[in-house]
């Protein structure tokens, strides 16, 4: 296997516990938000290109955002040679885009320690740049 496989039992746990908390969160956030009066959601839809680039990768955080309440991975693009795999989220009460995508961008950067190791960054052999004028 590449030197990019990794994978880290101590990150898995690492990685599993922050979840179970995004979960718990989300849940809390979702309930208070039916509860409260008001404007209930602010939804947006947004494009994720994935850094990550294998099946398990693509489809533990695909799982993942689509697990936590108030985001749901609503649609895929295959990545190409030339083009990473991008997951189309929908975020109920995150109207900001770029805050969903840091979000985003926080789980992804947890999930690829869990698969390819602490200090992965350094090892990272393609790096996507982001469409001009969009943060990554």
């Amino acid at each position: 296997m590449s030197d990019h496989w990794r994978f880290s039992i101590w990150n898995m746990v690492r990685y599993l516990v922050w979840l179970i908390g995004q979960v718990i969160s989300g849940a809390l956030l979702v309930a208070r938000r039916t509860l409260t009066p008001g404007t209930f959601a602010q939804p947006s839809i947004v494009s994720f290109p994935l850094r990550g680039a294998t099946d398990l990768e693509v489809t533990w955080m695909a799982s993942s955002i689509t697990i936590t309440p108030g985001t749901l991975v609503v649609g895929t693009a295959h990545g190409t040679d030339t083009e990473p795999v991008t997951v189309f989220v929908h975020s109920v009460f995150d109207g900001d885009r770029d805050s969903v995508r840091d979000g985003l961008r926080d789980m992804e950067d947890r999930l690829l320690r869990m698969t390819r190791g602490s200090g992965w960054e350094d090892r990272l052999e393609v790096r996507v740049e982001p469409e001009e004028g969009r943060r990554p």
